[in-house]
Formats: structure tokens, C-alpha cells, sequence
């Protein structure tokens, strides 16, 4: 797939691209890339190798600029990341992608975007705002998520999703790294060493930062919020436990009394005088109604109850 950089993305050949004084855009595989990579006449002193991708990064060589992108699955963190390298000088980018994500974003700006001022540092903004374009309705939906968790802990509801707060933890997480490692790559942009975008452009890569600063900025306010309801979590199920061991402490206290004449009166000592008194079974169910009424009486009093 070959671009050229007009007021939109208009698809060429690759001898037009050498033919042209536009910038382009190329999205190849490793192979077509081995195949015609001289032809693009770009001093990398390291290939790119998409096998070898681990993050987001740029690296300045000689007469080029070489880095890589790992894109998270926002459907799913669980799933491998979308891998691919590129590279890039004044003339204009390639990508080196063989599991199609470059190419799905590289068509999704041609049949979306149009600029009165074309240019290669524009086109490099959307397409790096296309990574992050659905990231802040994420972010939104995650916090509505939690407020419900908090809202469930705080009616003190039972069988609360601890496991998809951690969940959620892990995917800001991984998020935040990935935020990162944009701001790096940004960063490496805007310092143009090799003086391939012009310094009024410079501004979309600023542009892009402050956008991912914000969206680093939420999701540490995410992360925090996670761990909150995970403390408020706990606390709850400490209280609920402290209420239980409470009824119990009640319970023991109040029938210990009875405990004790049950095992004053089971001794049957030969001359106990209770033994053989009419009213002495009576009298020994009424005070031990007296001492459980009594006992419950001052635990209420006293809001142990």
C-alpha cells in the first residue's frame, strides 16, 4: 500500500512515490520491505525487525528515524498486542506491518481526514490520535463501573466483584505504561534531531502530548480510585465479620451465667438444699430468664446491640 500526501491520502504506485515531490506514506509486510526497502533510500543503520517488537519507541539513526509500536487490544488487555515498526526521514514514513493494524489505521485517516495543509507531521498526529482516539470513552465507562462497585459497597450489598476491580487495575495499568511510552515517542518527535519535520509543525507532536499527558493524568486517577474500593472493600468485610464476632461475644456472655448454675446445680452434692426444695426448679427458670433479659437489656444500653 503506497499513499501519496495531498489534501487527503490518495493511493499511488510505488514508482510514484519516487517520481513525486509529495510525501508518502507506505504500509508494507517484512517481506515487501526486504524486497524494496533500498529503493526508499533511507540511512537505517539498525532494520527494524517486527518479530522483536516489545514496546512503543523511536530511535534516531544516521539519516532516519526507526521505532515501533505495541498497541494494547482495548477489547480485550488479555490478548497479545498489535505489533509493527516503522520508519521514517523528510520524505515521508513506511510501515512495516504484517498483522494489518497499520494498514487498518492508515485507511481508516485516508477515508476519514482532509487537509488544507498537507503535510507528513500531520499525517504522523492522526495517526498516532487514531491509537488513542476511543481511550477517553474508555476511561469514562471504567469510572461508571466503579461508581456502581462503590455505590454496591456502600448499600452493603453481598457477592461484590472484587475480582473485576483487579481486572480493571490491570488494564489501567497497562494503559498507563502505554501512555508512557507514547509521551517518549512524542517527545522523540518533537526534538526532530535530524531536522525532518519543519518547526512550525512541531506543534502537532506538542499537541499530542498534552493530549496523552491528560489521558496519563486520568488514568492515575483511575488507578487510585481502584485501589480505594479495594481498602472500602476490605473494610467492609472487616465490619461485617466484627458484627458477626459480636453477636457471638453476646451470645457467649449472656449464657455463660447460665452455664455456671448448670454446672453448680449438675455437682449433686448430697446435701444440697435446693435438691429437694418444691419451688427450686422454678425458681432456677425464672433466674435464668431474669439474668437473659438483664444481660440483653444492658448490651442494648450500652448499643453493643
Amino acid at each position: 500500500m503506497f499513499f501519496l500526501i495531498k489534501e487527503s491520502l490518495q493511493e499511488a504506485g510505488r514508482e510514484e512515490l519516487q517520481n513525486s515531490s509529495e510525501q508518502y506514506v507506505a504500509v508494507l509486510s517484512s517481506v515487501e520491505w526486504n524486497k524494496y526497502r533500498d529503493s526508499f533510500d533511507m540511512g537505517i543503520e539498525i532494520d527494524p525487525e517486527p518479530s522483536e517488537i516489545f514496546t512503543t519507541k523511536a530511535e534516531v539513526n544516521y539519516d532516519s528515524l526507526t521505532g515501533s509500536f505495541s498497541i494494547p487490544d482495548r477489547e480485550d488487555f488479555a490478548r497479545e498486542d498489535s505489533k509493527f515498526a516503522f520508519v521514517l526521514d523528510e520524505k515521508g514514513i513506511v510501515f512495516i506491518d504484517d498483522n494489518g493494524r497499520a494498514g487498518e489505521i492508515v485507511e481508516s485517516i485516508r477515508n476519514t481526514k482532509k487537509w488544507k495543509i498537507p503535510s507528513l507531521e500531520r499525517f504522523i498526529y492522526d495517526f498516532l490520535d487514531q491509537i488513542i482516539k476511543d481511550d477517553l470513552r474508555l476511561m469514562e465507562k471504567y469510572e461508571r463501573e466503579l461508581d456502581k462497585m462503590e455505590k454496591a459497597i456502600s448499600e452493603g450489598e453481598e457477592n461484590l466483584p472484587s475480582e473485576r476491580i483487579n481486572d480493571i487495575r490491570s488494564d489501567i495499568r497497562d494503559l498507563r505504561i502505554h501512555y508512557e511510552q507514547l509521551m517518549d515517542l512524542g517527545q522523540e518527535l518533537e526534538e526532530n534531531e535530524n531536522s525532518f519535520f519543519k518547526q512550525d509543525n512541531l506543534r502537532y507532536f506538542r499537541l499530542f502530548q498534552n493530549r496523552i499527558a491528560r489521558l496519563h493524568d486520568t488514568s492515575t486517577s483511575l488507578r487510585d480510585y481502584t485501589v480505594q474500593l479495594r481498602d472500602l472493600y476490605k473494610a467492609h468485610l472487616d465490619i461485617k465479620q466484627n458484627r458477626i464476632i459480636t453477636v457471638l461475644t453476646v451470645v457467649t456472655t449472656v449464657f455463660l451465667p447460665l452455664t455456671l448454675i448448670a454446672g453448680w446445680y449438675g455437682m449433686n452434692f448430697r446435701y444440697m438444699p435446693e435438691l429437694e426444695w418444691r419451688w427450686g426448679y422454678p425458681v432456677i427458670i425464672a433466674v435464668s430468664i431474669v439474668i437473659v433479659t438483664g444481660s440483653l437489656w444492658f448490651f442494648h444500653k450500652k448499643k453493643w446491640l
